[in-house]
C-alpha cells in the first residue's frame, strides 16, 4: 500500500526490460501456486484432522494460522518492500512460501503443522500486492487491464480449481501431496523471477535514500489484525462473547486498530500509507475489492464444508461442483480485458455485481434437497460476475499513484 510515487515522468515511464507479457505470465505463476494452496487445504481438513489425530475444532487452527500470518504481513508488504527493494522482497516470500510448504508436508504432528502454516501465511501474505505493484509499473495505463485480466486468472481462477484438484489428491494420494505440489512451483518462479525482474528507478532511489522503521504501528497493526482474526474465525464456535478469550482479543483488536490508525496519521514515515484513501478513486476500489474477496473466498469456503459436511459428498465431487465456476471465469477474463479498454470501467463492475447479487441470493434458498447442478449452474453464474469485478477494479486502484506521478509541478 505504501509504495512511493515516481518522483518525475522519466521515472513513471519506466520500463521492464523484457515482454511485460512474459512478466505477468511469471508473477501470476506464484498467486496461483498460494491462491490455490489455501482453498486446496480447505477440502483436504478432514483427511488432515483424521491422520493427525486432531478433533474439528483443533484441526481449524491449521486454516487460522494461515490466516492470521498471511493477514499481519499483507498490509506492510508495501512498506517492506519498498526498503529492501521490491524484487528481493518478493523472492524472499516466494522462497519462504515454497520452503515452508515442504515442512507443511512433512509435519509429524499438529503442532508442527500449525507451525508451518503461520510460516507458510507470511510468505504468502507478501506476495499478491508486491505482484499487483509489478505489473502496475509494467504495463502502460493502455495495456494494463489486459495485464491484470492475466493477473485475474489466478486469483479468481485458483480458489475454485482448487477443490478439484485438493479432492482428487486426498482422495487418491495422500493430503501431504497438497503442500508439496507447491515445490516445484515455486523453484520455477524463483529462477524466472531472478532473471527477468527488475526494480524499478523510484524503488531504488527510496532505498538509498532509507527512512526511518516504524516498528510501533507494525506492532500494533500485527496486533489488531491478528487479533481480529482469530475472534472472526473462532467467534462463533466459542459463542462469541460468552467466551472470556474472544472478549480479550475484542478488546485487544479495536483498541491495537484505532491506536495504529491514530499512530499511522502522525508519523513521518508510516507503515501502512492511510493518507491514500483520502483519495476516492483508490478508497472505493479498495472497499470494492473487499467485497468482492468476501464473496469470492465465502463460497469457495463454505461449499465444498456444506457438501461434505452435510450433503455426504467426497471432497472430489464436492470441488467438482465448484470447479466449473473456475472455467467460467477463465473464459471471460479476457474478454473483460478486451472490454475495458473499449468502455466504461464502472459499467462493468456495476453489471458484476449486479450478477453476484442475484447468485447470491438464489443461493440463500440451498438446502439439503439441493441437487448437484443446480448448485453447479448457481456458482458458474455467481463467478460470471466475479469476472466483471477482478481487472476493472484493480484498473482503477492504481491511479492515485498514477496522477501523483504525472502531476506536473505547480
Amino acid at each position: 500500500m505504501s509504495d512511493p510515487a515516481p518522483t518525475n515522468q522519466n521515472e513513471a515511464l519506466w520500463q521492464q526490460p523484457h515482454s511485460p507479457w512474459l512478466i505477468a505470465i511469471v508473477v501470476t505463476m506464484a498467486t496461483f501456486m498460494e491462491v490455490l494452496d489455501t482453498s486446496v487445504a480447505n477440502v483436504a481438513l478432514p483427511h488432515i484432522a483424521g491422520n493427525l489425530a486432531a478433533g474439528v475444532d483443533e484441526s481449524t487452527w491449521i486454516l487460522t494460522s494461515y490466516l492470521v500470518s498471511n493477514a499481519v504481513v499483507l498490509p506492510v508488504s508495501g512498506w517492506i518492500s519498498g526498503r529492501v527493494g521490491r524484487k528481493r522482497f518478493y523472492m524472499s516470500c516466494v522462497a519462504l512460501f515454497t520452503i515452508s510448504s515442504l515442512l507443511c508436508g512433512f509435519a509429524p504432528s499438529l503442532g508442527w503443522l500449525v507451525f508451518f502454516r503461520v510460516l507458510q501465511g507470511a510468505g504468502g501474505g507478501g506476495l499478491q500486492p508486491s505482484e499487483q505493484a509489478i505489473l502496475a509499473d509494467t504495463f502502460t495505463p493502455a495495456q494494463r487491464g489486459m495485464g491484470f485480466a492475466v493477473y485475474g486468472l489466478a486469483v479468481v481462477a485458483a480458489p475454485a480449481l482448487g477443490p478439484t484438484l485438493g479432492g482428487w489428491i486426498t482422495d487418491n494420494f495422500t493430503w501431504r501431496w497438497v503442500f508439496f505440489i507447491n515445490v516445484p512451483v515455486g523453484i520455477l518462479s524463483l529462477l524466472l523471477t531472478s532473471r527477468l525482474i527488475s526494480d524499478p528507478p523510484y524503488l531504488k532511489k527510496q532505498k538509498r535514500i532509507g527512512a526511518k522503521i516504524d516498528y510501533l504501528g507494525f506492532g500494533l497493526i500485527a496486533l489488531g489484525l491478528g487479533a481480529l482474526q482469530i475472534v472472526l474465525d473462532k467467534g462463533q464456535r466459542a459463542d462469541w462473547f460468552e467466551a472470556p478469550y474472544i472478549r480479550v482479543l475484542t478488546f485487544t483488536f479495536v483498541a491495537a486498530l484505532i491506536l495504529a490508525v491514530i499512530w499511522e496519521l502522525r508519523v513521518k514515515d508510516p507503515v501502512v500509507d492511510l493518507r491514500l484513501f483520502k483519495d476516492r478513486t483508490f478508497m472505493t476500489a479498495n472497499v470494492m475489492l473487499f467485497v468482492f474477496g468476501f464473496v469470492l473466498y465465502s463460497s469457495t469456503v463454505l461449499l465444498p464444508q456444506y457438501t461434505q459436511e452435510l450433503m455426504g459428498y467426497t471432497a472430489q465431487l464436492a470441488g467438482m461442483m465448484i470447479s466449473p465456476g473456475g472455467v467460467a471465469i477463465m473464459l471471460l477474463m479476457p474478454l473483460i480485458g478486451f472490454l475495458i479498454t473499449h468502455y466504461d470501467a464502472r459499467k462493468l463492475i456495476a453489471f458484476g455485481f449486479l450478477i453476484i447479487g442475484v447468485a447470491t441470493l438464489r443461493m440463500m434458498r440451498f438446502n439439503l434437497g439441493v441437487d448437484f447442478r443446480t448448485m453447479m449452474w448457481a456458482r458458474v453464474f455467481q463467478a460470471s460476475g466475479i469476472a466483471f469485478l477482478f481487472v476493472p477494479i484493480n484498473t482503477a486502484a492504481p491511479t492515485y499513484r498514477v496522477r501523483k506521478a504525472t502531476r506536473p509541478p505547480a
